[in-house]
């Protein structure tokens, strides 16, 4: 098996390096934010951040592809490196502190692209999660300071709590009616949003989460912290891994039922 011990170091240092550059501006006053052609907002630290952290792998990791939310596709070949500057855009322009930076590497395989190392940082919240494939999932301070994660043992539905962002992605695939059943049949229901209700089912304290639309660099480093923490990572679709253009994350256990009210007849895909 591959060792990433050193890939994972990397990744520590580089969300380092952002955490820096993005607290530096969260809540500035004179924070400027322009709106992408998709309408999304991003702000001078989205690019900075992401300017950053491409600097540094040039330099430490020149052989490598990039791909970042901002600047796009750099170089080819079978290791590439996956950049959301600020996961939670909104949240940072507003001064909610539920944002991120997530940092993935993603390597070839018999299956295509799938990541093996996943960093994702939020400072303003002091917290961060990481994983590397074979090597487990983490949440600490440090590499030296970390709790092993692992995701919950809930079994049914009755008893699991249901993490999401928002209503209308599922109302415009015309998923609404099954993700309302699912909202209906669980014990909890809460809207956190963007990159941490993945967070809470690699430590338990969420069972069941998932998005309708999100893109690669959202999901590469979730989704092997989920993995490593013994849980499953797919798309709506059941496909494994972060490339269908969705996610659906849980326990393992109960993924099936998760997929099948999502999915429910009906449902546009």
């Amino acid at each position: 098996m591959a060792d990433y011990h050193d890939d994972l170091r990397l990744a520590h240092v580089l969300a380092d390096a952002a955490d820096a550059a993005t607290m530096d501006r969260f809540q500035a006053l004179d924070l400027r934010v322009e709106t992408k052609p998709d309408m999304t907002p991003v702000s001078e630290a989205d690019k900075a951040a992401e300017e950053l952290i491409r600097g540094q792998l040039q330099r430490a990791r020149p052989r490598d592809a990039i791909l970042g939310e901002e600047y796009g596709v750099e170089g080819s070949g079978p290791r590439r490196w996956v950049i959301d500057p600020i996961d939670g855009t909104k949240n940072y322009v507003r001064g909610v502190p539920v944002w991120a930076t997530l940092i993935a590497l993603m390597e070839a395989g018999e299956t295509g692209f799938q990541p093996v190392v996943g960093v994702v940082s939020a400072p303003a919240l002091g917290r961060r999660w990481w994983a590397a494939k074979g090597l487990g999932a983490y949440t600490g301070r440090s590499l030296a300071s970390a709790t092993r994660l692992s995701v919950s043992k809930v079994a049914s539905l009755s008893d699991a709590s249901f993490a999401y962002s928002s209503l209308s992605g599922w109302e415009e695939q015309g998923r609404l009616d099954g993700f309302l059943d699912l909202t209906r049949a669980c014990w909890r229901t809460r809207a956190y949003g963007d990159f941490w209700p993945y967070m809470m089912v690699a430590e338990g304290s969420v069972d069941i989460c998932a998005e309708p639309e999100l893109s690669l660099w959202d999901m590469a480093a979730v989704a092997i912290v989920v993995q490593e923490a013994g849980g499953t990572y797919t798309g709506l679709d059941g496909r494994h891994g972060p490339h269908s253009g969705n996610a659906a994350a849980s326990n393992g256990l109960l993924h099936g039922e998760l997929l099948s009210y999502l999915n429910q007849e009906g449902a546009q895909g």
